[in-house]
């Protein structure tokens, strides 16, 4: 067979459908208004597939909701004279890619004909629920010019994560809900469903919740073996399977890939009376066959499971190191008898683990985690913190001997794993620390994330639910997984308070380009007029917390740092009560890094910077302070607007209000830590007491959250069993008062210190900081060659730089960056990354650092006004 044959037979199986075929006769009469005709061929083997006929019958039910009548064809002959017909195949159209589809108007026969193609059967089930979403949302039916759209990410990726008994048993047993989460999931083009078990606990000491903590003893009996969990009921046990069997088929029916992440490996508890459910009849002889023998007798029960996800860390109960005993699992997903592809969490991975993976000649990717254990901009974090950098000749614990030791900057970001050379796939796993009980949706930025998640060749993301740390180690505490106090804000199943959340995400990893129009639907929809200013109050609250985490990060872990829910970090007294382990000493507010110290500039270093007259051009937590009182404007004018009260807007403004004032809160504090770091380096009386101004505002805001949240949310919000993670709002307030108290006292002690340029300084900090950036030329090169010198070039024409200097890394965290002073040439700057640093698998990444005076500079390509963009170029290799 020709290689065209393929394209003519989908041709003649599109013309097929138009037309009708030979036989096909036309009924007499016209059309009812409103009458819509559905066509799908049955000898076109895509429009025949499940997931194409289940999207079929989701679009029927969309009509018939709306209120028109739908009959089903087989040609488009069939329908009455100017009935509508939607004609769904594979047809070449402009669809031919994987997963795309394209909608476009003809006249077939007398007859409208609004034609749904799809590249595959995923593709044509988008088509279809595209117009199910636009009927459901009071749209017309006509498509004035083609739409033609296919995915940027080849992995769209949703986690959703069984932490806690109480709260999570309800929904892994509710089919119907199951049903409508995963039909929500392929309406936004999600195309994968991580179902993950065992993450409720890091380590297996003080375990009070363990049901699904090691979960093949809660899914499977195992001829050979007499291992159970104490407490469970075998008939609970087989239901269990048969639950995870169901929701896969279902997510398979639905064109999605299933994924079953098994995050706990060890079973022996210790220091855990509480614990109901004990793990009986494993030894650690068969600790290692038991689980791969188990793994392949689930992977036979549930055949749609066609991805596994491993934490291969020391979190996961087993040492790293243990080589030998993570071979033996990864037989046990060879041994299932069809093409699985194993994903390993990559905190602690080396090439040992990854080559094991290799060897069993199944695909296996690797899942970085995105900006630490939190959410920070929509790009790679530049460089990671000096937390992160191993230090020379140190090892972690027993457990934790890479991830603490060699391989510590594996942790929190890509680090050395995106090489050009990789015979593995990386993603992206974006985790739930820095939002994960109020709203998100900022349509921008998730266009902006989306775009990020191909780096380097990356193929997509792994994006944790909101809830998905709710009642974690143990900590429900009554009441529901949402939180809230107020029960008319509850809505029927948890996820439907996200359901934006879920949209916006999806939408924009499928296309970064996804017009406006489809993320303000449902808001139209919902809100009316105020349609508008909902959307606006919302997408600008919602890059508050990532901007705070960007530039400011106490801590990576998300269970110690929650700055939704923010445990105060002390300036004055570093003894207070204080979770903060991994930052830098003294351990104090102004003295903590940004998440990426490249582009960021840390308090301490930016006083010492307005001291001296003198500016770098990382971006300043004064900068931070002015952006995040710029995100809480709409909320406040959300705030202030006249609505009705549904239940639907009331928690969209509840959490709109609450990010807004936590934005004001921090921009407050962010002013008062530089100002204190000038007392700090100076001694000035007048410093600290500006800083204590700022920071009992502060304070004043955050009590302003506490009032409010009392309202519609319950007491212990819990995320953990830390302190940190515990409470509420309220709870907050005493560690500032401390902290204010211990500042009060040593200002009375502080003397003025009669200097100009201390005066220059304590009043730049209420200056709102402005980006004065020149325009500036620079042709990125396409690639590059390997032990080749790569020259660069950049001119400012409206501007005379005093000079300009060149940053320049290799596309690997376990680096630094190397930096040139440029030579002027004429009318631009020159300078040569050396053919010796090409000489590797990796690309390279650079930016420059614009100097026009010793008061003023600035760094290109730097970060836009709407903080989007990538603030440094990447060329791969050719």
């Amino acid at each position: 067979m020709s290689d065209s044959a393929p394209i003519k037979r989908r041709d003649f199986l599109l013309k097929t459908a138009l037309a009708g075929g030979a036989l096909a006769s036309a009924p007499r009469g016209r059309a009812a208004p409103g009458n819509v005709s559905l066509v799908a061929g049955s000898s076109d083997p895509i429009a025949a597939s499940e997931p194409v006929k289940w999207a079929m019958a989701e679009l029927e039910r969309a009509f018939e909701e709306s209120g028109r009548t739908v009959r089903r064809r087989s040609a488009v002959r069939e329908a009455a004279p100017g009935e509508r017909c939607i004609v769904a195949s594979s047809g070449k159209s402009g669809a031919d890619a994987p997963e795309s589809f394209r909608l476009s108007s003809a006249t077939t026969a007398g007859r409208p004909v609004l034609l749904a193609a799809g590249g595959d059967a995923r593709g044509l089930a988008y088509a279809l629920l595209e117009l199910a979403d636009r009927a459901r949302h009071g749209m017309p039916l006509e498509i004035p010019k083609p739409l033609a759209e296919q995915p940027a990410n080849p992995v769209r990726s949703v986690m959703r994560q069984f932490t806690s008994e109480p709260l999570d048993k309800p929904w892994f047993h509710d089919r119907e809900g199951w049903q409508q989460y995963l039909t929500m999931l392929a309406a936004n083009r999600f195309n994968r469903l991580h179902l993950g078990f065992g993450l409720g606990y890091d380590f297996l000491q003080n375990v009070a919740d363990s049901y699904f903590l090691f979960l093949y003893p809660f899914l499977v009996k195992l001829p050979g073996y007499e291992v159970r969990a104490s407490n469970l009921p075998d008939a609970e046990r087989d239901r269990n399977l048969d639950m995870l069997r169901f929701i896969s088929e279902q997510t398979a029916r639905r064109g999605l890939d299933f994924q079953l992440g098994v995050w706990m490996h060890g079973y022996q508890l210790t220091h855990s009376p509480r614990a109901r459910y004990v793990i009986e009849g494993l030894t650690n002889e068969t600790h290692g066959p038991y689980c791969r023998d188990a793994l392949a007798a689930v992977l036979r029960a549930c055949p749609k499971i066609g991805a596994v996800a491993l934490r291969i860390h020391g979190e996961s109960g087993v040492a790293e190191g243990s080589y030998d005993f993570w071979r033996t699992v990864f037989d046990g997903v060879k041994a299932c008898g069809r093409k699985v592809e194993i994903d390993l969490h990559a905190k602690g991975i080396d090439t040992a683990m990854i080559d094991s993976a290799l060897a069993t000649g199944l695909p296996v990717n690797v899942s970085a985690k995105y900006w630490a254990e939190h959410l920070g901009l929509p790009y790679h974090q530049a460089e990671i913190r000096e937390q992160e950098r191993p230090v020379v000749g140190h090892v972690g614990s027993r457990l934790m001997a890479l991830s603490e030791g060699s391989r510590s900057f594996t942790r929190y970001g890509y680090a050395d794993l995106l090489r050009e050379d990789r015979k593995y796939t990386v993603r992206h796993r974006v985790w739930a620390g820095t939002q994960r009980l109020l709203l998100w949706a900022e349509p921008q930025w998730a266009a902006a994330y989306s775009r990020a998640f191909r780096l380097c060749g990356s193929t997509g993301a792994d994006v944790m639910e909101p809830l998905t740390f709710r009642g974690r180690r143990g900590t429900a505490a009554g009441s529901t997984r949402c939180g809230y106090a107020d029960s008319s804000l509850e809505p029927p199943r948890d996820w439907q308070k996200f359901e934006q959340w879920y949209r916006v995400w999806g939408r924009a990893l499928y296309s970064p380009e996804t017009e406006p129009e489809v993320f303000e639907r449902p808001l139209r929809k919902q809100f009316g007029k105020d349609a508008e200013i909902v959307q606006e109050a919302l997408a600008k609250a919602s890059r508050v917390l990532p901007l705070v985490t960007t530039a400011h990060l106490p801590s990576a872990a998300c269970d110690t740092f929650w700055p939704e829910i923010y445990w105060n970090m002390p300036m004055a007294d570093e003894g207070l009560r204080n979770p903060y382990g991994d930052t830098p000493s003294p351990k104090t507010f102004q003295n903590v890094s940004p998440l990426d110290p490249q582009l960021f500039s840390r308090m301490t270093d930016f006083a010492d910077e307005l001291l001296k007259g003198e500016r770098g051009g990382k971006y300043s937590p004064l900068e931070v302070a002015s952006w995040l009182e710029d995100c809480a404007q709409p909320a406040i004018t959300l705030s202030r607007a006249q609505f009705d009260s549904s239940p639907e807007l009331r928690r969209v403004a509840v959490d709109v209000d609450l990010l807004a004032a936590v934005g004001l809160f921090f921009a407050s504090k962010l002013r008062a830590g530089v100002l204190y770091a000038i007392h700090q380096q100076t001694g000035d009386r007048e410093a600290l007491e500006e800083s204590l101004k700022q920071y009992k505002e502060a304070r004043a805001i955050w009590a302003g959250v506490a009032r409010r949240s009392k309202l519609e949310y319950v007491a212990d919000l819990s995320a953990g069993d830390r302190y940190s993670v515990r409470g509420q709002w309220a709870d907050r307030l005493p560690p500032m008062d401390e902290d204010i108290a211990a500042m009060e006292q040593k200002a009375g002690a502080a003397q003025l210190v009669d200097e100009p340029r201390v005066r220059t300084a304590i009043m730049e900090v209420f200056e709102r900081p402005e980006q004065d950036m020149a325009q500036c030329l620079h042709r990125q090169p396409k690639t590059f060659r390997a032990k080749e010198a790569v020259a660069l070039e950049i001119a400012v024409p409206d501007r005379k730089p005093a000079s300009v200097r060149m940053y320049y890394r290799h596309v690997n965290q376990a680096e630094r960056f190397q930096s040139v002073e440029m030579e002027e040439r004429g009318d631009a700057w020159a300078a040569t990354v050396p053919a010796a640093y090409t000489d590797s698998p990796y690309a390279l990444q650079y930016y420059f650092e614009v100097r026009e005076s010793r008061a003023k500079a600035w760094l290109y390509p730097g970060l836009g006004p709407d903080l989007t963009n990538q603030p440094y170029f990447v060329v791969r290799r050719g």
